[in-house]
């Protein structure tokens, strides 16, 4: 097609223009004006008829081998690669996120590099896990749904989590399910590319048609309807919790999976002897970790638990001396700024106090100053949900704690997150303390770092991208790590004295 053509969208194996008599203008956070191109919000009628494609796909790719997804991954990592300059123009555009290091040099090779592993892994099948229990003659492995999943993806990676582009798109991908990416209203242009490139890749190594659709936006009723409709086989969504529970209560309504990642303060603990020996360290870690990405990373720190007292007070101030002069960033958009002003707001009426910061800042540009707030452990504890409300910025809360006690008293009121984090004692001084509290802070998160900020999600087939509720709604998954990501896409088929030469290949003890 041609790219900019905002009026298409890429339903059942081609680009056509759509229905849709209402439409949507992304904007430019960097000035609060909106970007030229209208994008379509997709009627139902739209909708129904990619899931009508998608699902005559789903059937057709079960047959497909694994070279051949292998090498579409591939071929869409090297397209990727000779877009990308246009790539990063579109999304810093769309997002004001820096166009180097962070676009160029950061997301985008993380985005190739997932989808190769992603390839790598459908071309070693891993993630179907085969399994043969001779005495019995029972044979079992993991298959695809035999229905398109629905990809939603977050504002804050237009790259890396990009519906048509990101880690579960590649994940889906791996298990044979097409995918209908529903693309982030603040970077839609973005996700059309990624769509664009995608599909070309996919026509050129012979998928079907309907493998890869994109519409950008639907009316939230409708959005209910998609992932519980019938031909559904999954839907991954990454965004507020708010959105997320209604989703998951539309698709659990009618019995369909729902992969959620949601809202996060990722706890960090501090510890007395960490303190003694490297505290100022910690607070420039800290200020570094809580400004990265503007604070909108899932795993930025929200949640700081540390003594009181005179170490207490030296971080304390370090860090906030650190995010005072830090220079405010731009964030996703307007509506993320009115978010913020809305959590802050109510972090102080449960009892926090502003130490620096908390508030927008005036001019065109989406920013807030970097802020930090501050409470006792008992204040804390008298409003324990109220004070883990996130803020989705360069913001976070400390929590003063008088003793080794008094702290695993706060983490036993932390709901579920992504990470939790304990700085200690290179020389052991905290072992005791570490001992003590550890267990209580690792059964609340997915994963647990030690004397490191949680900044960042390597991709690693041991990373954990996932946590107990409300971090996401299934403790049991996550959204980064290959083959471990592919789970979530896919069906446990068991087969029952089947004969050998039925079996499918894969699960052959002689595979041929």
């Amino acid at each position: 097609m041609t790219m900019g053509n905002a009026m298409y969208v890429l339903v059942a194996g081609q680009w056509r223009q759509s229905r849709a008599t209402d439409f949507f203008q992304a904007e430019n956070p960097a000035t609060g004006e909106f970007l030229p191109p209208r994008f379509p919000i997709s009627p139902r009628e739209e909708a129904l008829e990619a899931l009508r494609a998608g699902a005559e796909a789903a059937e057709a790719l079960r047959g497909v081998d694994s070279e051949t997804i292998a090498r579409f991954l591939e071929t869409f990592a090297a397209r990727i690669e000779e877009r990308a300059e246009s790539l990063v123009e579109a999304a810093h555009n769309e997002t004001a996120l820096p166009k180097t290091p962070r676009l160029k040099d950061v997301e985008l090779p993380r985005t190739t590099d997932q989808l190769r592993q992603a390839a790598r892994v459908a071309r070693d099948g891993s993630w179907q896990r085969p399994v043969r229990h001779e005495a019995r003659k029972i044979y079992s492995i993991y298959a695809p749904l035999g229905g398109p999943v629905i990809v939603m993806g977050p504002n804050n990676f237009p790259f890396a989590y990009n519906s048509a582009a990101g880690g579960d798109f590649a994940a889906a991908i791996v298990a044979r399910n097409p995918i209908i990416a529903k693309a982030n209203s603040s970077h839609p242009f973005t996700t059309q590319m990624f769509a664009d490139l995608a599909f070309a890749a996919s026509q050129a190594c012979g998928l079907p048609p309907a493998t890869i659709q994109l519409l950008y936006r639907t009316s939230r009723d409708l959005g209910f309807e998609m992932v519980g409709h019938p031909l559904v086989g999954a839907t991954a969504f990454t965004g507020s919790r708010d959105a997320g529970l209604q989703l998951k209560a539309a698709a659990d309504r009618a019995g369909k999976p729902i992969y959620l990642e949601m809202s996060s303060i990722n706890p960090v603990v501090l510890l007395e002897g960490a303190l003694r020996e490297r505290g100022e360290a910690i607070a420039a870690e800290f200020c570094a970790s809580c400004t990265a990405g503007v604070g909108q990373f899932c795993t930025s720190p929200g949640l700081v638990i540390l003594p009181a007292g005179e170490l207490g007070d030296r971080f304390v101030e370090a860090a906030r001396q650190k995010l005072e002069a830090a220079p405010p960033g731009v964030l996703l958009g307007g509506g993320v700024r009115e978010r913020l002003v809305h959590a802050v707001a109510k972090l102080r009426e449960n009892g926090a106090e502003i130490l620096c910061g908390g508030g927008a800042l005036p001019g065109p540009a989406a920013q807030f100053a970097n802020t930090l707030l501050t409470v006792s452990a008992a204040g804390f504890l008298r409003h324990p949900e109220e004070l883990q409300t996130e803020a989705f910025g360069p913001v976070s809360l400390l929590v003063r704690c008088d003793g080794t006690d008094e702290i695993a008293k706060v983490l036993r009121h932390i709901a579920g997150n992504l990470t939790g984090t304990i700085y200690s004692s290179a020389a052991g001084a905290d072992d005791a303390a570490y001992a003590t509290l550890e267990p209580q802070l690792r059964a609340r998160v997915g994963r647990l770092v030690n004397d490191k900020m949680p900044t960042g999600v390597a991709v690693s087939p041991a990373m954990n991208h996932g946590g107990p509720f409300p971090a996401t709604g299934h403790p049991g998954f996550t959204a980064v790590g290959l083959p471990a990501s592919v789970q979530r896409f896919t069906a446990l088929q068991c087969y029952d004295n089947v004969p050998e030469h039925r079996l499918p290949r894969e699960l052959r003890a002689e595979k041929n």
